[in-house]
């Protein structure tokens, strides 16, 4: 039977028709084992990434506060080398289990799995099942303190109380997929209920009863006049899936 499996459901479309198959969500994989003294943590594939980030913050460890504010899980943020503020997941990923297509358990070490921007080479249809992490020591002051920054700098410059799915296109090499959106004019511009955010153009935000038609209609379309604009050709960031 065909499945797919889901963490947070961050950065992710869902087609209208929905999902063939067995949707899996990794919620109640949640565990983690923490030890401070060598600065490492372990986490199953569900566990909140804020989750984590906060405990880290408490224990003095330094490394993830960058990630201030994604939501989603570990496994999840791994999948898609998740980052903002110059930090990625790959800066504290020590190793990660996966569950093999056979039933097998398979240990990857950070540099087996090649990650790149927003994307990581996982081996084809395993699972994650947990990850190992490893830190920097700090002060719990110092790295609560960074962290409020970067949740400040975050509400100020993203519309996070808003209903969207994060960052809709990657960025290109050396620039802004926002500014390239909000260059070519379509800050405003609307499909149906979703609208391109005023704050942040790499933003789609659902302004009542949006469908996934209506997000797919308006990235075909800013997509093209970004294209045509600088001729450059916007990928996207989110996962798309369903029929």
């Amino acid at each position: 039977m065909p499945y797919i499996i889901i963490g947070g459901g961050t950065n992710m479309l869902i087609k209208d028709r929905g999902i063939d198959g067995t949707v899996i969500f990794t919620s109640k994989m949640n565990n983690i084992t923490l030890n401070a003294e060598r600065l490492m943590l372990n986490a199953e594939a569900g566990c909140s990434l804020q989750k984590i980030i906060n405990l880290c913050m408490e224990h003095g460890l330094s490394g993830m506060e960058g990630l201030a504010g994604i939501p989603g899980s570990i496994g999840g943020a791994i999948a898609g080398n998740a980052g903002s503020f110059g930090c990625e997941i790959k800066d504290v990923v020590k190793s990660v289990n996966v569950l093999m297509p056979d039933g097998g358990i398979r240990g990857l070490s950070a540099s087996d799995i090649c990650f790149q921007y927003r994307s990581a080479k996982i081996p084809s249809d395993s699972i994650i099942l947990s990850a190992t992490l490893s830190f920097k020591k700090d002060e719990p002051f110092e790295i609560k303190k960074r962290f409020a920054e970067f949740i400040n700098e975050k509400k100020s410059k993203q519309p996070v109380s808003k209903l969207s799915a994060g960052c809709v296109f990657k960025n290109p090499k050396d620039v802004s997929a926002g500014k390239l959106i909000d260059n070519a004019g379509c800050k405003g511009m609307r499909v149906g209920d979703i609208e391109v955010s005023a704050i942040h153009a790499n933003f789609f935000i659902n302004t009542g009863k949006a469908t996934a038609d209506d997000f797919l209609r308006l990235m075909d379309t800013v997509g093209k006049k970004v294209k045509d604009k600088f001729g450059i050709v916007l990928e996207p960031e989110l996962r798309i899936i369903g029929r």
